[in-house]
C-alpha cells in the first residue's frame, strides 16, 4: 500500500474460542496494538462489552446500544465476551436484533473497526451458524486451549515474583501437585489463570495468618501449607471434608 499498489481488503474480525482464563481478553488488546502498528487501525484501543452492553429489553433500543458501543470502538477493537449469549434468548429476545445491527455497522465501518467475538467452543459455533452473515464475516477462528499443569505453575510463579514472594523447595513440589490436580479435575467452566490467581491470593492470606501468629516466619517465603487446594468454600473442599 505504501508503494502505491492496489491491495485487497483483508478481514480484521476474529473469533476467539476456548475456556475462561486463557488470555482471550489480553490477546484482544494485543491485536489492537498490532493492527495499529500495521497502520490498519488508527487508534488500536479496545472497547470490551457483553450481551448486557448491546442488548436492550425494549423494542428499538438494541440498535442504539450497538451503535453506542461501535462508536466508542471506531478505529479500534470491539471485544464482545461470551458473545454466544446473543443467540441464546427466546422469541421475544433482542439478541438477533443486536447481531443484525452489529453486522450493518461492521459493513459500514469496515475500514475503521475490528470486532472480536469470544466464548466457549460449541456455543460459539452455534452462534456463527445462527446468522448467514456471521460466518462469512468471521473467517478466522483462534483456539485458546486450557493451560497445562506446567503452564499454570509458571503463571503462579510470575504472579508471585511481582510481589517479592518465593517458594520453598517443598512448596515448589506442592505447587506442581496442585496444578496437576487442577487440570485432572477441570470441568468445562474451569477458570485456568483465574483459578491460579485465586490460589495465589489464598496463599498470601494463609501466609499472612502464619506471620501474624509467629514473628519468626519468613515474610517472603511461601510454604506448602499456604497452597490451599481445593479452595476454601468450594464444592470440592466440602467433598474432601466429608471423605
Amino acid at each position: 500500500k505504501q508503494e502505491g499498489k492496489k491491495v485487497p481488503e483483508v478481514g480484521l474480525h476474529l473469533v476467539f474460542v476456548g475456556p475462561p482464563g486463557t488470555g482471550k481478553t489480553t490477546v484482544a488488546r494485543l491485536i489492537g496494538r498490532i493492527y495499529k502498528g500495521l497502520g490498519v487501525l488508527r487508534s488500536g484501543h479496545m472497547i470490551e462489552t457483553d450481551r448486557a452492553g448491546i442488548v436492550a429489553g425494549y423494542v428499538g433500543q438494541t440498535a442504539l446500544k450497538v451503535d453506542a458501543a461501535v462508536n466508542q470502538a471506531l478505529d479500534g477493537v470491539l471485544f464482545i465476551d461470551e458473545a454466544y449469549t446473543l443467540e441464546s434468548g427466546g422469541e421475544q429476545d433482542f439478541g438477533g436484533e443486536a447481531i443484525a445491527a452489529l453486522l450493518k455497522r461492521m459493513e459500514d465501518n469496515r475500514d475503521r473497526l475490528a470486532v472480536i467475538l469470544a466464548g466457549y467452543d460449541v456455543p460459539m459455533a452455534k452462534l456463527l451458524d445462527s446468522n448467514p452473515g456471521l460466518r462469512s464475516r468471521f473467517p478466522t477462528i483462534l483456539q485458546f486451549p486450557s493451560y497445562t499443569p506446567q503452564e499454570l505453575a509458571e503463571i503462579f510463579i510470575r504472579m508471585m515474583s511481582k510481589y517479592d514472594y518465593r517458594l520453598s523447595a517443598e512448596a515448589q513440589t506442592r505447587l506442581q501437585e496442585v496444578t496437576t490436580r487442577m487440570t485432572v479435575n477441570a470441568g468445562p467452566t474451569f477458570g485456568n489463570a483465574r483459578e491460579v490467581r485465586n490460589l495465589f491470593e489464598d496463599a498470601i492470606r494463609a501466609h499472612a495468618g502464619r506471620a501474624a501468629d509467629d514473628p519468626a516466619v519468613d515474610l517472603s517465603t511461601l510454604e506448602p501449607a499456604d497452597l490451599i487446594w481445593p479452595p476454601p468454600g468450594s464444592p470440592e473442599a466440602a467433598t474432601q471434608r466429608r471423605t
